[in-house]
Parts: structure tokens; C-alpha cells; sequence
């Protein structure tokens, strides 16, 4: 779903590719998981987190689809050969092997959310009804931006369990932003959102533990002035993760990241005096 400003500010898009929660009867009634825990893997509420985003000048786009049904953040060719029956085993990236592939295996801590693969024709609808879609608006949004502005600025939300960071060393962050080192966003975006998340009071880290996946690998050129980051939120700032509620602070925290997204969202990637530095 796309929402726009009446004037957009700059060519900023804030997006929200696993915050689906529309779960079909069809789905619900082959997954062996209960309805909290296949939510598990939902970024629960980051939609919400980013609605103000049109009325202070960004567009944004949300995912519908869950991310348990399809993964919009991962490539259509990242198939796991033991979620879908007929899928050669050619050689897989971690995230893959590990079951988290555009079909997803698995939901957090590993728990599997069907007791066999499903058909290879089943996992082709879902990337052509659901995947394709989101990725042509998408790509399109860009190019409307580039036009428009000379530039496109996506910022990616997502949130992280708070337990995917117990392995880090005290202090932990708030916020974990990926850049793909340098290869997906200039340091002049990167630092203007560690200053805007930062102004709000909020630890932030860069490239650790997450430094951004398919989205920002695949649409990140700062060459070519299209800039991605992704944002990673510790949803314990937020929500209750085991029962997948608001925090009764929930909107107090919400208030603090409009004005994350106000500070955004008139973001500009080249200071009128110093290029932005700019990694392929």
C-alpha cells in the first residue's frame, strides 16, 4: 500500500516491507504454529510508526502480505530447497540456508511453520501475487523520485527481537542501521539518520549485527543517487513481543519518531558544498 503527501519534500520513501498482518484462512489452516507464534517473525506495527510519514512530506509503502507467506525483503531466487519441493540445491547464502529465504522455512528461534516443503507452483504464485507487485512499486517510486528530486532516498524499517541482541557487549543499541558499508547509501545519509534517531535519545549502531539485506543490495547505488538504509527497531522499545501488544507507552514513542521522520523527510544526500561520498 502506498500512501503520498499532497507536496512531496525531497524524494525520501519510507518503507515497511514486514509489517503484513493479513493472514489468509488457507494459510492459517496448514501452519502447525499458533497465532502468536507465527507472528513472531511480523514487524509488528512498524506501519504505524510510519504513517505520519505522508502529512510531513514522504511518501511511504507497506507490505500487506506477511512475511511468513513471502519474504519482500529477500530475492526472488533465494529459495530454500527444503521449504519448496523441486528447488535445485545450488549453492545458498546463510540467510537461505538458515531457512529465512523468499519462502520462508522458519519463523524466530527456528520453529518451522509447516511439516513439509510446499509445491514449487505454490511458492511461484505467492512470489508472482505478492512479490513482484511490491518490487515494481517500488522501483517505480524511485525512479519517480530520481526524476522528480535527482535523487531517491529509501529508508527501510524493520524491527529486531530484543534477544537478537543479548550476544553484543553492553552498552546495546536502540537502533541498528544498515548501510551495506558504504555500498548501499552515502555516509551523508547514514550520518543524518544516526543524528535525527540519535537527537530522540536513542543508541544507535551501524552495520552490527544487521547490515541490510536484499532491498539494500539490490536498489542501494549512491553512484546514482538512490540511497538505502535500513533501520532495525528493538521492539521491546515498543510492543510486548510475547503477546505481539502495543506497549502502553506506544504512542509516546510514536510521537518521537515523527520527528524522526519530520527531520527526514526534506533530507537532501549532497550538502550544496561537499559531495556526498558515494561507494559501489
Amino acid at each position: 500500500m502506498i500512501s503520498r503527501p499532497r507536496h512531496w519534500a525531497s524524494g525520501v520513501i519510507f518503507a515497511s516491507p514486514h509489517s503484513g498482518s493479513i493472514y489468509p484462512d488457507w494459510f492459517l489452516a496448514d501452519t502447525r504454529l499458533s497465532p502468536e507464534q507465527i507472528r513472531s517473525s511480523e514487524d509488528a506495527f512498524v506501519d504505524r510508526l510510519i504513517e505520519p510519514a505522508p502529512e510531513l512530506g514522504a511518501v511511504t509503502i507497506c507490505a500487506q502480505v506477511p512475511r511468513c507467506i513471502v519474504d519482500l525483503n529477500r530475492g526472488s531466487d533465494e529459495i530454500d530447497p527444503l521449504a519448496v519441493r523441486g528447488v535445485p540445491r545450488h549453492p545458498l547464502n546463510q540467510r537461505t540456508l538458515a531457512g529465512l529465504g523468499v519462502i520462508p522455512r522458519v519463523v524466530s528461534q527456528g520453529r518451522p511453520i509447516f511439516d513439509q516443503p510446499i509445491d514449487r507452483v505454490e511458492a511461484d504464485r505467492r512470489i508472482n501475487d505478492y512479490w513482484r507487485p511490491y518490487h515494481q512499486a517500488l522501483t517505480a517510486l524511485i525512479a519517480e523520485a530520481r526524476a522528480q528530486f535527482g535523487q531517491a532516498i529509501l529508508i527501510d524499517m524493520h524491527s529486531m527481537p530484543a534477544d537478537a541482541l543479548l550476544h553484543l557487549n553492553e552498552p546495546r543499541p536502540d537502533m541498528v542501521l544498515g548501510n551495506r558499508h558504504g555500498l548501499s547509501a552515502s555516509a551523508r545519509v547514514t550520518e543524518a539518520v544516526t543524528a535525527a534517531l540519535s537527537e530522540e535519545g536513542w543508541s544507535v549502531r551501524c552495520n552490527s549485527p544487521f547490515s541490510g539485506a536484499y532491498i539494500c543490495s539490490a536498489y542501494g547505488r549512491p553512484g546514482k543517487d538512490v540511497h538505502v538504509i535500513q533501520v532495525e527497531i528493538n521492539r521491546s522499545l515498543y510492543m510486548d513481543e510475547k503477546s505481539i501488544t502495543p506497549r502502553p507507552d506506544f504512542e509516546l514513542f510514536a510521537e518521537r519518531m515523527s520527528r524522526v521522520i519530520r527531520r527526514l523527510s526534506g533530507l537532501q544526500a549532497d550538502s550544496p558544498t561537499e559531495p556526498a561520498i558515494a561507494a559501489e
